[in-house]
């Protein structure tokens, strides 16, 4: 184990399909959050392409070096491709996965040396990856981590493992629980016992943080309101963050809307990026039904119907029997989509009314002569979820087991890359 790294904290970075979060263990909070989405600057690489066809290496050589060079990640990339044609937008990660990898090397090379601003070789590092994820896919990062970064560590986490070690629950760290993870392009719901990842009972639904963006624009448009098109998209992601809830009943949110419209309906105000000019627009009904496909997905899609609370309940009920009420007690939030205010007190009705339901059924088939214990349906709620995953991850990094559960250069050098695919639970925290 290399002593000098180790005495410095690990870096953790957790990369999400929409946001990045990123930071050094041992922080409370990430150092920066910033959407995964890297401009890189076309007119390079096809000056390199172009150059292919001569002979002219050096032109070739230096249009292959400013390509390598002039690229931007998070904020800094939506601007660079709105203020030039020259840059294009690549988003590395779909649906949880990396499909780009060059895109996210890049966004990596970013991550560590203009961010955090730290040499890669001076920290171990602690990544996160979906629970979906093939083998295949963590032996490539592996391989980018240490062959281009020359990191002395490296530990590959499972997102919902981390965010149950985020331990916000209780004082001691409770490793038994089902992590409900919204995130911007994926929803996962992972049981985990004793801080494995019970695989064959992942329940994952298409429906995320990105469709509650789209379907709050597509309401917009249908009620004519003028929003210039290619602003939309950003206005509808801004409205969700900033005025989205989760209501208890439709109905009665309608009518809340409709008797006092100054009171529920709220004024956007933008500028039109091409001309500068003004506009406002208002933000009435979408304020509920935005999360509310979480809770009724047929509003959304004709594809897709099962509601997230019969979806975990599902997943619960799939696990084995001994674990399943440890599950419904530890129902943990997890992802900035989560966010919504009262989404877990939705949540945790709807779900209790289906288990109750369950519980009533069995009694009544028993004939009664057995009374049934009833079943504690909790989900956890905290200001934290919105980086639950990285938190974990700082929490679990700054312990002296992270260090002896890590991959190191050296074994990398001796056996590959194949080391890549297990990372170890570590057993002495739990």
């Amino acid at each position: 184990m290399d002593a000098a790294a180790a005495s410095r904290p690990a870096v953790v970075i957790d990369n999400g399909t929409g946001y990045t979060k990123m930071g050094f263990a041992g922080n409370v909070e990430p150092c920066f959050i910033i959407p995964t989405v890297v401009a890189v600057n076309e007119s390079f690489t096809n000056q390199s392409r172009s150059s292919m066809k001569g002979s002219n290496w050096l032109a070739q050589h230096s249009a292959g070096v400013m390509a390598d060079l002039d690229f931007f990640i998070g904020d800094e990339a939506t601007a660079r491709s709105r203020s030039s044609n020259t840059y294009n937008l690549s988003y590395p990660i779909r649906h949880g996965q990396v499909e780009n990898w060059d895109a996210m090397e890049r966004f990596w090379q970013q991550c560590i040396f203009n961010y955090l601003r730290c040499d890669p070789e001076d920290h171990y590092f602690l990544l996160t990856e979906s629970p979906l994820t093939p083998p295949e896919s963590r032996e490539y990062t592996g391989e980018i981590m240490f062959e281009t970064f020359n990191v002395p560590g490296l530990y590959i986490a499972v997102q919902p493992v981390l965010a149950l070690a985020a331990g916000y629950t209780t004082s001691k760290c409770e490793m038994t629980g089902v992590v409900v993870d919204v995130g911007d392009g994926a929803t996962h719901v992972v049981p985990v016992a004793d801080g494995y990842v019970i695989g064959s009972s992942i329940k994952s639904i298409p429906i995320s943080g990105k469709d509650v963006t789209l379907f709050i624009q597509q309401l917009m448009r249908e009620r004519g309101e003028h929003v210039p098109p290619e602003d939309s998209f950003d206005v509808a992601r801004k409205v969700k963050e900033m005025y989205c809830y989760t209501s208890s009943d439709i109905v009665k949110e309608y009518n809340k809307h409709d008797r006092e419209p100054s009171k529920y309906i709220k004024q956007w105000r933008g500028i039109k990026p091409k001309t500068g000019a003004p506009y406002s627009c208002d933000i009435g009904y979408e304020r509920f039904l935005g999360p509310e496909i979480f809770f009724n997905p047929e509003i959304y899609s004709s594809d897709f119907s099962t509601p997230l609370p019969a979806i975990i309940d599902k997943c619960i009920q799939s696990s084995p029997i001994d674990t399943r009420r440890a599950l419904y007690k530890n129902i943990v939030l997890s992802g900035a989509s989560t966010m919504f205010k009262d989404f877990h007190r939705r949540l945790q009705r709807d779900l209790k009314k289906i288990v109750d339901a369950r519980v009533l059924a069995s009694d009544t088939r028993l004939g009664g002569e057995l009374k049934s214990q009833p079943v504690e349906v909790n989900v956890v709620s905290h200001p934290i979820q919105r980086f639950a995953v990285w938190f974990g991850g700082s929490v679990l990094a700054s312990t002296p087991e992270f260090y002896a559960a890590c991959h190191t250069k050296a074994e990398y050098e001796e056996y590959g890359a194949s080391i890549c695919r297990t990372n170890p639970v570590f057993k002495g925290m739990y």
